[in-house]
C-alpha cells in the first residue's frame, strides 16, 4: 500500500514538475544512471496549514499508519513554520518531511483569508479515509480540500507569507522529492559535483544562503532547483504565473564511527540522519519570488 501511495504521488509530481523528467533525462544521457529507478529518493516533503482540522496532526496519520516513525521537530521563526520528519519503516522508502504554517502568528487579515478557505473543511478529512485503501489515499493527497482561491487573496497572502500563498493554491501537492547524490558514481556523488552537472545542463539553483546548504556538523549538504513557474487558474478565471514544485539534492556523509567501512558496505544507517533547520529554512525559498524571478 505504501509503495502504491508513493508511486501515485511521484507520478503526478513528475507530470507537474518538468524539472524532474529533465534532471532524470540528463542523468541518463550522461550515464550517471540507466533508469529513473536507479535514483534513491532521500525524502519527500509536504506543506500544510496549521489549523485545527488540518496541518501536521492530520496528514501525519497517513504515514504513521504505514509504519513511519515521527522524529525531531524543527522551528522556523522568521517563516512562522514548524516541521517534523518521519523515518520510514524500511530503508527502500523515502524519509518524509511535513511542515505547517503557524496561522495564528500571521496578521488578522491573513488569518481571515486562510480560515475563509480552510473553514470549508469541517472535520479532519483523514479520519474519514480508509487508510488501507491505497487508491483512496492517493486520491485524497491530490484532492482540492477547499475551493480555488481568488487571485486577490493569493496575492494578499503572498505579500505576507509566500508559504501561505503556495499552500492556499497547491494544497497537498508534493512540494519536492530529493535525489540522494552520495549513492551516485564518482564525479557526481557530492552536492558540489552534482551542482556543476546541473548548471552545465541549464538548471537554475536556489542560491539562498549559498547554492550548497551545509549543516553545522558538515555532514548534511543540500541543494535544490528553483521552482518552475506554472500558469495557475484562479477563481473567476484569472490566470497568473506562480511557483510550482522543485527538485532537491542531498549528500549524507558517512558517520565517523563507520569511516572504516569499505564503500560497498555502506548503508543508509551508516550515514548522517535527520535534517537541519538552517538548511531547510533556505530550501523553502525555492518557491519564493527572490529565487523564482531569476528563472522566470
Amino acid at each position: 500500500m505504501l509503495k502504491d501511495v508513493l508511486n501515485g504521488l511521484m507520478e503526478r509530481y513528475q507530470q507537474r514538475v518538468p524539472d524532474v523528467a529533465a534532471v532524470i533525462a540528463a542523468m541518463i544521457k550522461e550515464g550517471i544512471i540507466q533508469q529513473a529507478e536507479d535514483i534513491e529518493n532521500d525524502h519527500i516533503a509536504f506543506r500544510t496549514m496549521g489549523v485545527p482540522q488540518l496541518g501536521v496532526q492530520s496528514l501525519e496519520k497517513i504515514f504513521l499508519h504505514y509504519g513511519y516513525t515521527k522524529m525531531e521537530k524543527y522551528h522556523f521563526p522568521a517563516k512562522k513554520l514548524d516541521a517534523w520528519w518521519y523515518a520510514p519503516p524500511a530503508p527502500q522508502y523515502p524519509r518524509i518531511f511535513i511542515s505547517e504554517l503557524l496561522v495564528e502568528a500571521l496578521s488578522p487579515a491573513a488569518q481571515q483569508i486562510i480560515h475563509s478557505y480552510t473553514g470549508e473543511v469541517k472535520s479532519d478529512p483523514v479520519n474519514a479515509l480508509n487508510l488501507d485503501d491505497a487508491v483512496a489515499v492517493d486520491s485524497f493527497l491530490h484532492s482540492s480540500l477547499w475551493r480555488t482561491p481568488t487571485l486577490a487573496d493569493y496575492q494578499l497572502l503572498a505579500a505576507e507569507s509566500e508559504y501561505a500563498a503556495w499552500v492556499i493554491y497547491n494544497r497537498y501537492y508534493l512540494n519536492h522529492f530529493t535525489v540522494s547524490v552520495h549513492n551516485l558514481p564518482s564525479g557526481y556523488n557530492t552536492v558540489a559535483d552534482f551542482n556543476v552537472f546541473l548548471e552545465k545542463h541549464g538548471f537554475q539553483l536556489n542560491d539562498a544562503g549559498g547554492k550548497i546548504k551545509t549543516s553545522p556538523d558538515g555532514r548534511l549538504l543540500q541543494s535544490a532547483t528553483v521552482a518552475g513557474m506554472i500558469t495557475a487558474e484562479f477563481a473567476g478565471g484569472d490566470q497568473f504565473r506562480i511557483a510550482g514544485s522543485y527538485v532537491e539534492f542531498a549528500e549524507r556523509k558517512v558517520l565517523p564511527e563507520f569511516a572504516h567501512l569499505p564503500a560497498g558496505e555502506i548503508r543508509r544507517e551508516h550515514r548522517r540522519e535527520g535534517f537541519e533547520a538552517g538548511n531547510a529554512d533556505k530550501i523553502f525559498e525555492s518557491t519564493y519570488a527572490t529565487q523564482t524571478k531569476k528563472s522566470s
